[in-house]
């Protein structure tokens, strides 16, 4: 993998959808009508044409979207079958067909294959940004709005609603998070958020309404995500039926699972009252399902698929389409809430459930989330390597003077709290002959952070104060090509098999030892260590304006690994849990 930047994308409401939608939509008719024949053509030819007489054969185009909302769409695709809608004059035919997104997403990202739909409509953007984030050889998609919304919230049987004093009583994501990890623990149960939007959406607003209410507290996130691999399933559909049936001792079955609301709805739309579920939307925003409208590989499409899905996309914004989406519990654009969705949910005020400003998480922080998950589930033994060369005493701007070693080591022990006990890291340190003639030095094995120390305590404690004790070196210079050698080859020495094994390597800098190997010569001794029963990465960050992107970039692509930079080291966090999202997924695929 190549080097990544952490995106900014404005954050997506569980409100109306508003204007937004109508934009994209009509940014993406110009990208079709451009790389098809031309708008005035296009208009010419019946592009926006809403009925008429067929042409004996129909414009035939295929759609594969998330099993939730598949239902929905196909009844709109055979509402204009019915009715004759035409697309040039021709009838519309679009077949849908429900693919789970994560599956999807990674047949995009593969690239191998051509698929077999030109159109794909996820519940999330984040399979668009897993499709899309996994390197150049993925299926290019074209984004074209969105479909429908629905808001994720926490879905409670009666009798623990009751007790948690609903609907009257409101809670952050935050407290409920709390709920399910304090002494009293609500049994609660989640789909893979590895596997569901849903899952990965209430998990990272968890983290940011954690980081909002306790700044300096960064266990509840991790406790939360250790939690729910105990209660996890494998999607939302199985994840309903771990609850307990209302009135009954729990035995063990869960009180509440994170939910969409559109899920609650069919769930309690199809069972007596009960057994409905309540709703709770927490009172920080209640992140939504999104449901982007993307075509896929729009450069291979002929023109006549491309007009058909740009036709079907325009049907769904009209008001039968809205009415049939409503019906099937989805929110849609530019229309108010229908209170009979809500209730039917399981949701009632004053549980904040028409609050626009959603308070969604961020990119960064899915991606977070979503490392923290993979260490979570499948443990990791790192290898961290820090620059401690003289250029680490640069001031950060903005920072009050701090150096750029203060805010590496504030960030890494950040970063150490969200790893578990059975997770392996160590510490290095390096600059320029720091042990004789090496620019390394070993400061902490790569151990089990719960393992026992002499003297006391753990390894990880052990380990915090030996970050805390970080310092440059003076007059010291960036001895990095035969440090990243060394550190692979360590590791992979130390392969543990069953956990994410990586090197992170920190830098500031570009090499300056003349005396060690060349760029060229790393690059290939990398590349002839490389072993795929024995997979490890190396994750390169560069830190600050002087590192060589380029240079980070290139040793990581040698081990299938992933350059990163950061402009500020309080990044740090963020990208490491990044990268292990990103690599330890490619890994486990």
């Amino acid at each position: 993998m190549g080097r990544h930047s952490l995106p900014h994308k404005p954050s997506r409401s569980a409100g109306r959808a508003g204007s937004p939608r109508r934009r994209r939509v009509a940014i993406a008719v110009s990208i079709v009508l451009a790389v098809t024949t031309g708008a005035g053509v296009a208009v010419g030819s019946g592009l926006l044409s809403f009925g008429g007489p067929c042409d004996p054969a129909p414009i035939r185009v295929n759609l594969v979207a998330s099993p939730d909302i598949a239902p929905a769409l196909r009844s709109v695709a055979d509402r204009a079958r019915r009715d004759r809608i035409t697309s040039d004059g021709r009838c519309l035919d679009v077949r849908v067909e429900a693919r789970e997104n994560d599956k999807v997403a990674d047949l995009l990202a593969a690239g191998a294959t051509t698929p077999d739909f030109q159109i794909w409509v996820p519940d999330s953007g984040v399979w668009v940004d897993r499709a899309e984030g996994a390197g150049r050889d993925g299926i290019p998609l074209t984004p074209a709005g969105n479909v429908a919304l629905s808001p994720v919230t926490l879905a409670t049987v009666p009798e623990s609603a009751r007790a948690l004093g609903w609907p009257g009583k409101t809670y952050t994501w935050a407290g409920l998070a709390a709920l399910a990890t304090g002494k009293d623990r609500l049994l609660l149960g989640a789909a893979d958020p590895a596997r569901s939007a849903t899952g990965l959406l209430a998990l990272s607003s968890i983290s940011e309404s954690s980081r909002r209410e306790a700044p300096k507290d960064t266990t509840l996130t991790a406790a939360t995500a250790e939690l729910l691999t105990r209660r996890v399933s494998d999607s939302d559909t199985q994840a309903l039926r771990t609850l307990a049936a209302d009135g009954q001792d729990t035995d063990g079955a869960n009180e509440a699972v994170l939910l969409s609301e559109q899920a609650a709805y069919a769930h309690n739309a199809a069972g007596t009252s009960t057994a409905n579920l309540s709703l709770f939307y927490p009172t920080d925003g209640a992140p939504a399902l999104d449901y982007p409208y993307n075509l896929v590989n729009v450069t291979r499409l002929t023109t006549d698929q491309s007009r058909a899905a740009m036709r079907f996309m325009l049907l769904l914004g009209e008001k039968p389409a809205y009415r049939t989406l409503q019906q099937h519990g989805f929110r849609v654009a530019d229309s108010p809430v229908a209170p009979t969705l809500v209730s039917t949910a399981g949701g009632r005020s004053p549980q904040p459930y028409e609050d626009r400003d959603s308070g969604s998480p961020s990119s960064e922080a899915v991606q977070q989330a979503l490392g923290l998950w993979t260490v979570t589930v499948q443990s990791a033994r790192l290898t961290t390597v820090v620059d401690a060369s003289a250029s680490m005493t640069a001031p950060v701007p903005g920072r009050n003077g701090q150096s750029r070693m203060d805010i590496t080591k504030a960030s890494l022990l950040r970063a150490l709290n969200t790893f578990t006990p059975e997770d392996e890291i160590g510490l290095w340190e390096f600059s320029t002959r720091l042990d004789g003639a090496k620019d390394y030095r070993k400061l902490q094995e790569t151990v089990r952070l719960g393992d026992p120390v002499k003297g006391g305590g753990t390894h990880r404690e052990r380990l915090s104060g030996a970050i805390t004790a970080l310092k440059p070196i003076p007059d010291g210079d960036t001895g990095l090509y035969d440090t990243a050698l060394a550190a692979y080859r360590e590791a992979q020495a130390g392969y543990v098999r069953g956990k994410f094994n990586a090197v992170i390597l920190l830098t500031d800098g570009s090499n300056q030892d003349d005396d060690g190997i060349s760029r060229a010569e790393l690059i290939k001794q990398l590349k002839e260590l490389v072993d795929p029963a024995r997979p490890v990465s190396l994750v390169a960050i560069a830190v600050g304006p002087d590192a060589d992107r380029r240079e980070v970039d290139q040793i990581a692509e040698a081990t299938e690994g992933a350059g990163y930079e950061v402009s500020d080291p309080a990044d740090i966090q963020a990208v490491i849990l990044r990268a292990i999202m990103a690599v330890g997924h490619t890994h486990a695929s």
